[in-house]
């Protein structure tokens, strides 16, 4: 990637690029005058075919237009003395391709075998494949990825419990990780089931008695962790609630303990003090007490105000139709932003599952393009297609190693992994609250249909939908119950 343009500075430069036309200092001579730095790394990239017919690097200019070093009278050093291929030189007379290639096996060749695991075969021929060698050069050369890559080079197996024992950052531990599952090195696993677990043991260490930490423990496995069990996958707003509601629950028992209480002898009177006496974040306890009663260790009759449905604001239907609008019909997202937006605007999909959305759910053809959202195909009609289409002509950071063999439509930055929802989330925030903007559409849309048809073609329970559609009748009956009384004095 070329580095970004400084400001050029005509007192210290005063002759300027022939090629730029700004005032940088000159690189370099050539047939067509001097060229900038800048200029001179841009001419080494330069790929196409000259007018003579030469396919390659065209660092040259005759009228303007690249062309090739015979042609042009251009002298530069682009042969590559390992593949003799033209090229971009790293070093040694070497592309960033075949440097690439022997850096990998430099560090993923076992040193005291002189051979390579074969789970990292598949690893390091999709490093050596990668579109943009340079960034796969820079990023392998940083000291803590070396040194990562040489132990997993001697480790004794492959396996999610031997990465986890090897030493280095965890940044770089779970990219490592992603590239092996993402190639077949490893199984593909719930990372956020296996960091939930790992961040509950060390939580259970904050209890202050051990007849507590046994109630907390209790209260993880049989509660948050078995339900984690039980889903397909663990969304990121499951994980971090989960995590809160711990906090909470530690908070308050430790609170007991302070006061000399046992979660067994816990009274209203107690429980009242305790939320009356802090930030409103205790009002999450409401997630303990109700399982401390099923559990039989508290009170039954223990009561605790529970947070409100149907307060979070909605966007209305004329503010749906100007959102699509600036979706459809304007370029402030990306062409993957605008793809999911329609998704939640029009479908009211959750940012959650739109993230996990792959190519299997999606269909393009020239005629129509389809999405499977729950147990229905929607058609997308034109112009809400378009962004679907261009998505699936270029899906994106293809660029690296990370996915190589990635079936989701919104790709992230790390292997295999889709785009975090948080991320997505922000950046659609420029134009919409996208629970704002989802809470809006299902209120609309249970004023179309039947609840259960709704709730399976969306992908939502029947519950959700349910409340959602009490909401729409009760709307509805307000201005019935209007328009009548308007009839009436007329």
């Amino acid at each position: 990637m070329a580095r970004p343009r400084r400001q050029g500075d005509p007192n210290h430069w005063p002759v300027p690029c022939s090629r730029c036309g700004e005032h940088h200092p000159i690189a370099v001579n050539w047939p067509d005058g001097g060229a900038c730095g800048y200029c001179y790394q841009e001419a080494k990239r330069t790929r196409g075919t000259c007018v003579c017919g030469h396919d390659g690097i065209l660092p040259g200019r005759i009228d303007g237009q690249p062309a090739c070093r015979r042609c042009s009278g251009v002298k530069l050093n682009i042969d590559c003395k390992t593949c003799s291929t033209e090229d971009e030189l790293y070093r040694g007379s070497r592309c960033w391709s075949c440097e690439l290639a022997v850096l990998v096996d430099h560090l993923l060749i076992n040193p005291d075998t002189d051979v390579m695991a074969a789970e990292l075969a598949p690893v390091a021929a999709a490093l050596k494949a990668m579109k943009r060698s340079n960034s796969g050069v820079t990023w392998i050369r940083q000291r803590h990825v070396t040194a990562f890559l040489k132990d997993l080079a001697v480790a004794p197996s492959i396996t999610h419990e031997k990465l986890d024992e090897l030493p280095g950052a965890d940044r770089t531990r779970n990219y490592v990780r992603g590239l092996l599952v993402e190639h077949g090195a490893l199984p593909r696993r719930d990372e956020l089931a296996v960091r939930y677990d790992q961040w509950a043991t060390i939580a259970l260490e904050r209890v202050s008695s051990n007849h507590h930490r046994d109630v907390v423990r209790r209260y993880i496995r049989w509660n948050l962790q078995r339900r984690m069990n039980q889903m397909e996958f663990v969304p990121h707003g499951t994980f971090l609630r989960s995590k809160q509601t711990v906090t909470v629950a530690i908070e308050f028992l430790n609170w007991l303990h302070a006061h000399g209480i046992t979660v067994e002898e816990l009274r209203q009177e107690h429980l009242d003090a305790w939320l009356a006496d802090g930030p409103s974040t205790r009002r999450f306890v409401d997630r303990f007490i109700p399982w401390a009663i099923k559990a039989k260790l508290v009170d039954p009759e223990l009561m605790i105000p529970r947070h409100r449905r149907g307060t979070s604001p909605k966007l209305h239907k004329f503010e749906q139709d100007a959102v699509v609008e600036r979706v459809v019909h304007t370029d402030e997202l990306s062409v993957r932003d605008r793809a999911a937006a329609i998704l939640v605007i029009v479908f009211g999909q959750h940012i959650e599952h739109v993230v996990r959305l792959t190519w299997n759910d999606v269909t393009v053809t020239d005629d129509v393009v389809t999405i499977r959202l729950g147990k229905t195909e929607f058609a997308l009609p034109s112009p809400l297609d378009e962004p679907m289409r261009q998505l699936a002509a270029a899906p994106g950071n293809d660029l690296t190693a990370a996915h190589t063999n990635s079936s989701w439509v919104f790709r992230g930055y790390s292997p295999g992994q889709h785009i975090h929802g948080a991320s997505l989330r922000q950046r659609l925030k420029v134009v919409f609250s996208t629970r704002a903007a989802r809470l809006g559409t299902l209120h609309e849309l249970t004023k179309l249909g039947p609840v259960p048809v709704i709730a399976d073609a969306l992908g939502y329970h029947p519950s959700t939908i349910e409340r959602h559609a009490i909401g729409s009748a009760s709307t509805y009956a307000e201005y019935i119950a209007a328009a009548r009384d308007q009839r009436r004095t007329s």
